[in-house]
């Protein structure tokens, strides 16, 4: 039961109602239930302990504790709980999702049964239908998320293109833009994972880290451009500035040190510890180097191991060699099956 109270200086447009069970109504609201707060043309619904302010907010349902704010904010709700909407058309699809926040024009517009959602941000988690327990913050981050559950993505257009990936963790803007359904993928920084689609169990921290990467997985980069031209390669470690950087398809590298590994591309099974160690290779494998510079021009050369800053260092397709110490066989460029421990050993040699 309620009585209609006028107030002075009010038209009957804007009488308020109140109810004997202390629900309030300001303007053609629709208030009908227990601890209701409407305001707006047919704002609030039949659920109680709700808050609605704007045009047809919580128009529809019985859902309790919800709060909506703005347009057509949590307009198709029915039972669902504790919601949050704030801005025109956020929430505006939910029927019985529970515990969601969504902060933002249009943000969480598609959820219907979804829970623990927090979308802050314009068109953040858009299309997220069924989706549990993701938070989006910035402008279309995370919008074409669908039921891709436990994402957490900071930035605009951060995540932007998931649907079903799950447990991936994006931090700058586009970072990991393209991932559609790929799972467990951690992106710190502008544009690192921008462009992966399906891989998985990639961590990439630094701007453009891993940019290029669409399919390879469980690659672990650290530092600015490091492994940004990587495609499908997978397995890969690299920390600094441009390490690793044109490898491709390559598998099973680590690269540590500005430039290390810079030019490798296909090239497997290397290791690599130092500033521009094993700078210049782009195909050789199974080689070694520890120490700036060592095996710094090998291209196609397996099988090295260069221990000391230089050694080795000019080797290019050779194989088998073993240098230890720095400067030591620094001008072999195509012998093979050399060792030499200590300071400048096999100084002179070139192709023996």
């Amino acid at each position: 039961m309620r009585k209609k109270v006028a107030i002075m200086g009010m038209n009957e447009k804007t009488l308020v109602y109140v109810c004997l069970a202390s629900a309030i109504a300001l303007g053609s609201s629709q208030v009908q239930a227990v601890g209701e707060t409407a305001y707006g043309f047919e704002a609030g619904g039949t659920g109680n302990y709700n808050t609605a302010f704007g045009d047809s907010a919580l128009r529809i349902g019985p859902g309790e504790y919800n709060t909506a704010i703005g347009y057509l904010s949590l307009f198709y709700n029915t039972g669902g709980v504790s919601n949050t909407a704030s801005g025109a058309n956020s929430l505006y699809s939910n029927t019985t999702g529970d515990y969601n926040t969504a902060s933002g024009e249009s943000s969480l517009y598609s959820n219907t049964i979804g829970q623990f959602n927090t979308g802050t941000g314009a068109y953040s988690l858009y299309y997220n239908t069924t989706g549990e327990y993701n938070t989006a913050t910035g402008a279309y981050s995370l919008v074409s998320n669908t039921t891709g559950s436990i994402n957490t993505a900071s930035g605009v257009h951060a995540l932007s293109s998931n649907t079903t990936g799950s447990y991936n963790t994006a931090f700058g803007t586009t970072s990991l833009y393209s991932n559609t359904t790929g799972s467990y993928n951690t992106a710190s920084g502008t544009d690192s994972l921008s462009f992966n689609t399906t891989g998985e169990y990639n961590t990439a921290t630094g701007a453009y880290s891993l940019l290029s990467n669409t399919t390879g997985e469980s690659n672990t980069v650290s530092g600015f451009y490091s492994l940004a031209s990587n495609t499908t390669g997978s397995y890969n470690t690299a920390s600094g500035y441009q390490s690793l950087y044109s490898n491709t398809t390559g598998d099973f590298n680590t690269a540590t040190g500005t430039h290390s590994l810079f030019s490798s591309t296909t090239g497997n099974a290397n290791t690599a510890s130092g500033h521009q160690s094993l700078y210049f290779n782009t195909t050789g494998e199974f080689n070694t180097a520890t120490g700036a510079y060592s095996l710094l021009n090998n291209t196609t050369g397996n099988a090295n191991t260069a221990s000391g800053t230089g050694s080795l260092s000019s080797n290019t397709t050779g194989n088998f060699n073993t240098g230890n110490g720095k400067d030591s066989l620094p001008v072999n460029t195509t012998g093979s099956g050399n060792a030499a421990s200590g300071f400048q050993t096999l100084y002179s040699n070139t192709t023996g």
